[in-house]
């Protein structure tokens, strides 16, 4: 298990009753699955080879130069390229998502080491709802290459919260100059918070919701990872990632898993109403079909079956 290098953890002591966002199996020892109760994230260290992160990397570096174009894949870039002139490339590309139809890259979802993990959290029917290869890349100048501190959990239209997990893998060295993850320990225990775009100066990119309202004093920790090591965390935990100030591109390989038997939930009246709009907008006007799809409709066409049984998702 990688520990944080900067901030403040605690491991607090459980009793097997009082386990709330574990799974009795064989695989987390006692002190993993308390320290993940207490801070809502573990990490593995050297968990995925690195001959599959190679794979991964020459796939993504085919969809970019657009050799492949796997259906319904969406490519992001940088809200400060987003209008200039340029050519296919890594470059250009910040972010690709939705990419369970591209089978280099989906296989990630399947990794025998991955799914190994999320069944502690999820339990034996695994669903992969949410993809993502982040291509972070060096900043402009006007720091837009940060994330805002966000719950992943104000994306998502299914619950129960506890039996969904993220996994995210570093496909290099990540640190505080090159836009590691910090998180907010222990904040997974709270309640999701209202999120829409920070007032940043220099612009924020697309669906980058951050939360309005949170305890500045909270403890952050900065993850810094190795190629390989992978980081399991709540949906509910206070997260983001600082601007890239080196010359490199960070790249990380992340998906979303839910446990089949989790069930979606109308967020109409909620505070998720405003990325519900937004999605929906995107996805229609991405499909060229106005008012075709909603929110339940987008999130059953990313979902796929890993391992176990579909039953609700």
């Amino acid at each position: 298990v990688a520990h944080p290098t900067t901030g403040t953890i605690s491991s607090a002591s459980f009793h097997p009753q009082q386990f709330q966002y574990t799974l009795d199996n064989n695989v987390l020892t006692l002190e993993q699955r308390k320290f993940y109760e207490e801070n809502g994230f573990l990490v593995i260290k050297n968990l995925v080879p690195d001959a599959d992160i190679q794979r991964f990397r020459n796939e993504f570096e085919k969809i970019c130069r657009k050799e492949v174009k796997p259906f319904g894949l969406v490519v992001m870039r940088d809200v400060t390229i987003l209008k200039s002139e340029y050519t296919p490339s890594e470059k250009m590309t910040t972010k690709v998502q939705d990419f369970q139809e591209d089978k280099e890259l989906f296989r990630y979802c399947t990794l025998p080491e991955i799914l190994k993990y999320v069944e502690c959290f999820t339990g034996p029917n695994i669903m992969a709802m949410h993809t993502m290869l982040i291509n972070k890349p060096p900043d402009s100048g006007k720091k837009t290459s940060r994330h805002p501190l966000h719950q992943d959990l104000h994306y998502f239209p299914f619950r129960p919260s506890n039996l969904i997990v993220c996994a995210w893998t570093a496909m290099e060295h990540i640190d505080r100059n090159n836009g590691c993850l910090v998180v907010l320990p222990g904040t997974h225990k709270g309640s999701l918070k209202p999120h829409d775009y920070p007032k940043w100066e220099g612009g924020v990119n697309k669906m980058f919701h951050g939360i309005q309202d949170y305890e500045e004093n909270n403890a952050r920790v900065h993850l810094v990872m190795e190629k390989g090591d992978t980081v399991f965390f709540h949906p509910l935990l206070i997260h983001g990632s600082g601007q890239n100030k080196t010359q490199g591109f960070r790249k990380a390989i992340s998906c979303h898993f839910a446990s089949a038997d989790c069930h979606y939930i109308d967020v109409k009246g909620t505070s998720q109403e405003n990325i519900e709009k937004e999605v929906v907008g995107i996805a229609n006007k991405f499909w060229g079909d106005e008012n075709s799809m909603d929110l339940k409709d987008i999130w059953m066409f990313r979902a796929r079956l890993v391992k176990g049984e579909r039953i609700n998702l």
